[in-house]
């Protein structure tokens, strides 16, 4: 990891920035090298406050503690960033088992126990793409009993997607080719 130190209100020597870095170094395994941390370490009064941003390939992890000891609030930060990083490599786990993209993002996090087991298609549908507008489209979803409906957008001439959400209202896919 690369770290960059931001102070404020404190003066931070070079000893204070390599305890810090052995305290982020106990989270390193979980992080790619390239990643990049940003320590930021702020004193007002007597709160000491510790925010560490870490910029992952497709994520940002970020964390903020106040305390009155600013290693303890240091430490306190690592423990969040890892307990974040761990719920977000489970997760990325359980995604590469489903779809074989999330395997690259793994990857670079050194992970090799992830095996592709392979997706198994039960069915495979041929559907006529018609032209509509997107009230006809969620008109003609509702009718079919469908989470969702391809259509041909009448207003863009692109193919397009309407989906019910979870809180029952309605979204539009149009995807960029």
């Amino acid at each position: 990891m690369r770290y960059t130190f931001i102070g404020k209100g404190l003066d931070l020597t070079e000893n204070f920035q390599n305890k810090i870095s052995a305290k982020l170094n106990r989270i390193s395994k979980l992080i790619p090298e390239d990643a990049e941390t940003v320590v930021k370490l702020t004193v007002i009064r007597l709160d000491n406050t510790a925010e560490v941003t870490v910029k992952l390939p497709k994520r940002i992890l970020r964390a903020e503690v106040t305390k009155d000891d600013m290693m303890a609030a240091i430490d306190e930060v690592v423990d969040i960033l890892e307990s974040q990083m761990v719920r977000y490599k489970s997760r990325l786990k359980d995604k590469a088992k489903q779809n074989p993209g999330f395997i690259e993002e793994l990857g670079a996090f050194g992970d090799d126990d992830v095996e592709n087991e392979g997706i198994e298609i039960v069915r495979n549908k041929h559907i006529p793409v018609k032209p509509m507008d997107a009230e006809e489209a969620v008109m003609e979803m509702e009718l079919l009993g469908h989470n969702f409906f391809v259509f041909l957008n009448s207003d863009t001439d692109d193919v397009a997607v309407v989906y019910k959400r979870r809180d029952g209202r309605y979204g539009l896919i149009e995807p960029e080719i």
